[in-house]
């Protein structure tokens, strides 16, 4: 295997300390970029950690003085906007640097759920049926939706600004809850139609050359009555909120049917949305069996032990191999 110079991009509050003494790095903030560097280093490669914020030129400055053969990016945002992600990507490729992850038009393309959903439906790929709602306006529910729907933000990522609240029953709650997200997430708001089913997730890694990995399932053991079973903000971050009511995340227990359907919507769904590096595929499975496409994750959580990691683990990708292969 040949040993490369690797330049990590992270955000700058996310740059683990050279020493760790007295901190668990399975809880730090920095986990990620902790289990990534440390996995890099064990690999034989020459690493160099840089924290951006919002400034390109340390990224020009770094390649000038290091001289990386590639750069391992773990930015989702830049000047805290998760919009520019895919300016940074950009600036790799005007650098001629090669790096991890997806290109800049697959974030771009990704990003906007409605865009992607607009792009899925075109290719006969089942997803929610869904309106926009401009920030500053009052949605008017469309005549082909009907109640229950879940509202959310139009590009943000990882649960943000999603709540039991999310999912609305009438006229009323919907105002309130894309009011919600135009004020407190300041994003235009997506309002989907709501899917009851099973949560599922499929991992994919490749360019040309595509691994789908097992798929995953998100269950809730103790979740109170009358709750919705979605991965809300809390479900998927706050641990207190994870043991009260039993989220647990593994190898689903669908059928393989299913999930050899789930595999195969997942390569086409990376290829329509010209996804590369990494990416995760999230699923409804209603009662039907119908799988419907809630979204496209590039460039998901590949901490160590966590779902991406796990899963690719399953098919004898150690973590080790996950990030070379990355």
């Amino acid at each position: 295997m040949r040993k490369l110079r690797v330049l990590v991009l992270m955000h700058h509050y996310m740059v683990p300390p050279d020493d760790i003494s007295g901190q668990n790095p399975k809880t730090a903030l920095w986990r990620t970029e902790y289990d990534v560097l440390r996995t890099l280093r064990k690999l034989g490669h020459e690493v160099y950690p840089l924290g951006v914020h919002d400034d390109l030129a340390v990224i020009r400055q770094a390649n000038d003085e290091f001289k990386p053969h590639i750069a391992f990016n773990l930015l989702e945002a830049f000047h805290e906007i998760g919009t520019f992600d895919q300016n940074v990507v950009s600036y790799l490729e005007l650098l001629r640097l090669p790096y991890t992850g997806c290109n800049p038009r697959g974030l771009f393309l990704a990003r906007d759920k409605a865009l992607s959903k607009k792009l899925l439906q075109y290719h006969r790929i089942t997803v929610p049926d869904f309106m926009l709602v401009r920030r500053g306006r009052r949605p008017r529910l469309l005549k082909r939706l009907a109640y229950p729907l879940i509202v959310k933000s139009l590009t943000q990522e990882a649960s943000t600004g999603i709540s039991q609240a999310s999912v609305v029953v009438d006229d009323a709650r919907l105002a309130e809850r894309v009011q919600f997200i135009h004020e407190s997430i300041g994003t235009d708001a997506i309002v989907e139609e709501y899917v009851e089913g099973q949560e599922l997730y499929c991992g994919v890694v490749g360019n040309h050359r595509l691994e789908v990995l097992p798929v995953w399932e998100m269950t809730w053991e103790n979740l109170p009555e009358g709750q919705h079973r979605i991965a809300t903000q809390r479900a998927k971050w706050n641990s207190k909120y994870q043991e009260k009511v039993g989220v647990m995340t593994g190898a689903t227990d669908a059928s393989d049917e299913i999930a050899a359907k789930a595999q195969h919507i997942s390569r086409r769904v990376y290829r329509v949305l010209e996804l590369s590096g990494y990416a995760r595929i999230d699923f409804r499975l209603a009662a039907d069996g119908r799988l419907h496409v809630l979204e496209a994750n590039p460039n998901p959580q590949i901490a160590d032990g966590e779902d991406f990691a796990r899963s690719a683990d399953m098919m004898g990708m150690t973590y080790p191999k996950l990030i070379q292969r990355i």
